[in-house]
């Protein structure tokens, strides 16, 4: 039995108890970010339920190009090869277009050139290689996001194929430990440690963070918050969880150790428990989160622990909760719209690929930090301002 399903009566239980103490205590601590909104309330709800449903339809819908499943991987990982292929020459064609229509005073590359209807010569011609050099750029950014696409479901579906628990369980490399209580506790410890990077990375590469971004959405941060999640894992490379079966821990006590890691993140999303004293030593308490979720520039990429907080002290990533926590993104959406919560960053992440004029640069917009595309024209900016 699926642990988090069955927990779902204890869900709603706890959120209507989180409400109605809410309401009793509006008037002394006034409105605030605990404050359930109906209409923020409904979209977590609805990013909860697809949650649910996507490891069972997407899997399916992936399998055709899944290697070693599918027969469309190959067709799918040629379309990727191709895709890049155009992307190549048509770069190369918009940089000759570029050098040979060369810069007129004030135009940017690429940019339109003013010519008279009728006028021929070399201002027509330069505008002429212009044009043409925006028409190459815009067929190298389609390109470029089909040959991502392509490529990255190639991979990523693959990568989950080969590294499940049932698939590595039997290439163990020491014997089975059974279902003992040793062996859970063994599980739960080894899936948080696991837990802790891949929720780092998710923060840490960009095309994680598309997948992630969903739970940290929302501007509110009540229990109902924590049912924001995501629906696109099976886009992600995460450190397999699988590995613990090499460990001779069997796949259903993995699957186990995986209910109750997210049953604890449930009771952690709230502003009503303050501080639990010596207990936030050692694991990770609603204070502890409340930093996570906060926009604030100190809190950003922090206490990414789901039940032990230890993971974030030995490794230089915990934040205290000291200035009051802001909820959402550093640029919120502004929307309860489940479609836009759960694409919108694939759309910017996409739209940066397809503007980008160069392979590491497009590849950057991917794989580098979310805010690294961000930070790109500030520096370039301020690089040129020292430059003058």
């Amino acid at each position: 039995m699926d642990l988090t399903v069955a927990a779902v009566p204890v869900y709603f239980g706890s959120m209507g108890a989180e409400y109605r103490w809410l309401r009793r205590h509006a008037e002394e601590r006034g409105p605030t970010a605990a404050d359930y909104e109906r209409r923020d309330t409904i979209a977590s709800l609805s990013m909860g339920v697809a949650s649910l449903l996507a490891p069972i339809v997407v899997p399916r819908v992936l399998r055709s190009v899944t290697p070693g499943k599918g027969r469309r991987a190959k067709a799918l990982l040629g379309v990727a090869a191709g895709a890049a292929v155009l992307a190549t020459v048509a770069d190369a064609v918009a940089r000759r277009n570029d050098l040979e229509a060369g810069r007129l005073p004030g135009a940017p590359v690429g940019g339109p050139v003013p010519v008279a209807e009728g006028t021929e010569g070399p201002d027509a011609n330069r505008a002429r290689r212009r044009r043409a050099a925006r028409v190459a750029r815009k067929v190298a950014g389609n390109a470029a996001v089909a040959a991502i696409v392509a490529g990255g479901t190639v991979a990523t579906t693959g990568w989950a194929s080969k590294t499940t628990a049932q698939r590595l369980f039997g290439h163990r490399i020491v014997r089975d430990l059974g279902s003992g209580p040793a062996a859970a506790a063994l599980a739960v410890l080894a899936w948080d440690f696991i837990y802790y990077w891949n929720h780092r990375f998710m923060h840490e590469l960009r095309f994680m963070w598309a997948i992630h971004v969903v739970h940290h959405s929302s501007e509110r941060y009540n229990l109902s918050t924590a049912l924001r999640q995501p629906v696109a894992d099976a886009f992600g490379v995460f450190v397999p969880y699988g590995l613990l079966s090499l460990l001779g821990i069997e796949p259903q006590l993995i699957e186990t150790a995986r209910g109750i890691n997210l049953l604890y993140q449930f009771w952690i999303h709230t502003d009503t428990i303050r501080s639990l004293g010596p207990v936030e030593r050692v694991f990770n308490t609603p204070s502890h989160h409340r930093v996570h979720h906060g926009s604030n520039r100190q809190y950003l990429d922090r206490n990414h622990g789901s039940i032990l907080i230890v993971w974030d002290k030995l490794f230089g990533t915990f934040e205290p909760e000291d200035e009051k926590v802001v909820y959402g993104l550093t640029k919120n959406i502004d929307s309860f719209n489940v479609v836009k919560i759960a694409t919108h960053e694939y759309a910017e992440m996409f739209g940066d690929v397809e503007r980008s004029t160069t392979w590491p640069e497009r590849i950057g917009h991917v794989v580098l930090g979310p805010g690294w595309g961000r930070a790109r024209p500030a520096l370039a900016e301020a690089s040129a301002r020292l430059t003058r």
